[in-house]
């Protein structure tokens, strides 16, 4: 006999991520497998802000940082971070979760910082063995723009066609970017596949659909 959901451990944890730094906000809204490590987190992130993943990353959780199996060990320097192992951490293992929030950086030269909200934990029926996407907003900034002010800078030359680095800063950025695109079922695509290994990333973001004329 099947235990009725109150009585049930969660299997899976609602999650909101939300790039700093910008607004309006950059974010997206996942459903997590509760026996996720921070390691696949960080899979399901880049594949949610279709990041492309050649860059260190970080999460700072409690006053510790946590990362790759590389970064882990004891400092170099006396002013560097000392880092543990993300795979060693759980979903799961947090002991509380509405309203639990911790940092997740990417590319240490650009930072961008994201907050990861830990909305809910969830009891589903059959239990998550991918992430999901439920919902989101906007596209994220293009990689080595430069963080938050190379971004604005880089939306007021692409707004600009008059500007002297317009054209290539078009066609740097694949010949198009619109900054409120986002669209959940390639997004939702993505995120399932997030842990398959040698994912491909898309280089740019896709051009708008033509509309079909009218006969």
């Amino acid at each position: 006999m099947t235990a009725p959901p109150l009585f049930r451990h969660p299997n899976a944890v609602q999650i909101k991520v939300t790039l700093d730094g910008i607004e309006p906000a950059i974010w997206r809204r996942l459903v997590v497998p509760m026996g996720f490590h921070l390691g696949h987190l960080h899979l399901v992130v880049q594949a949610a802000f279709n990041w492309w993943n050649y860059h260190p990353h970080e999460f700072r959780i409690g006053g510790l940082s946590y990362g790759a199996h590389e970064q882990v060990g004891e400092p170099e320097f006396d002013d560097d971070r000392r880092f543990f192992d993300e795979a060693e951490v759980r979903l799961r293992d947090f002991d509380h979760w509405s309203g639990r929030r911790f940092l997740y950086l990417y590319d240490f030269g650009d930072g961008w910082r994201h907050t990861v909200e830990l909305e809910k934990p969830l009891v589903l029926d059959p239990a998550p063995l991918q992430a999901s996407c439920l919902d989101g907003a906007r596209a994220r900034p293009p990689e080595d723009v430069g963080g938050p002010p190379g971004y604005e800078a880089f939306l007021e030359v692409m707004a600009d066609r008059r500007h002297p680095e317009h054209a290539e800063t078009r066609r740097w950025c694949g010949g198009h970017f619109d900054p409120e695109w986002f669209d959940l079922d390639l997004v939702g695509k993505d995120v399932r596949r997030a842990l398959k290994p040698n994912v491909r990333r898309r280089l740019h973001q896709p051009r708008p659909r033509r509309a079909t004329p009218i006969p």
